[in-house]
């Protein structure tokens, strides 16, 4: 015989597979919420993990700009350093240079000459003075020319001013300090300047 189902099937086979759905949606749910909370996770660590980078390279950072200005300080130390020993191997180098100066001061000086100041800036000597002639002045100008510790002088003013009639020329000329090492090196540059064509 026959066996004739009279069970509405269809609706129950429709509220299985809704069923089913929901369940697959509802795991499918699940599976995206549990992949985002590991995917934010992740991310979170990430975040952390670049921060305390962040944080370690800001901390050397703050160290290196210490020492950068260690440093500098120390460079500007140096430079004062170097500044006052280059200033003391000066002073050592022309210690005797003042000495000299002074004795070819008097042997250049010839008659007929008074000098009333003498002024020095660096290796340049300004010297001022009363004459009793201009030729005066050119054989002082010629003595100092030949000395080793001056070089060729430069005479700036001559005039006669007529207050002092033993010595009414008035004069001022400037010479450059050198040292008879510096006059032997001009003098043998200037002799191979001259050999040349």
């Amino acid at each position: 015989m026959a066996r004739i189902n009279l069970l509405p099937w269809r609706a129950e086979r429709r509220k299985r597979r809704q069923q089913e759905f929901f369940a697959m949606l509802g795991a499918a749910a699940l599976v995206a919420a549990l992949l985002a909370v590991l995917i934010n996770s992740y991310y979170s660590a990430q975040i952390e993990s670049q921060n305390a980078r962040n944080a370690f390279l800001e901390a050397r950072i703050v160290e290196v700009q210490k020492q950068i200005t260690e440093i500098d300080e120390l460079d500007r130390a140096k430079s004062r350093l170097l500044a006052r020993k280059q200033v003391i191997e000066e002073l050592q180098a022309s210690r005797s240079q003042m000495v000299h100066l002074f004795d070819e001061l008097v042997r250049t000086v010839p008659d007929g000459i008074k000098l009333t100041l003498i002024q020095q800036a660096g290796d340049q000597l300004t010297l001022e003075g009363l004459s009793q002639s201009n030729a005066r002045v050119s054989s002082y100008m010629r003595n100092l020319e030949a000395s080793d510790w001056t070089g060729t002088p430069d005479l700036t003013i001559i005039e006669a001013k007529g207050d002092n009639k033993a010595l009414p020329f008035e004069f001022k000329l400037q010479v450059r300090l050198t040292s008879p090492e510096q006059k032997n090196e001009a003098s043998a540059d200037a002799a191979v300047a001259g050999v040349k064509p």
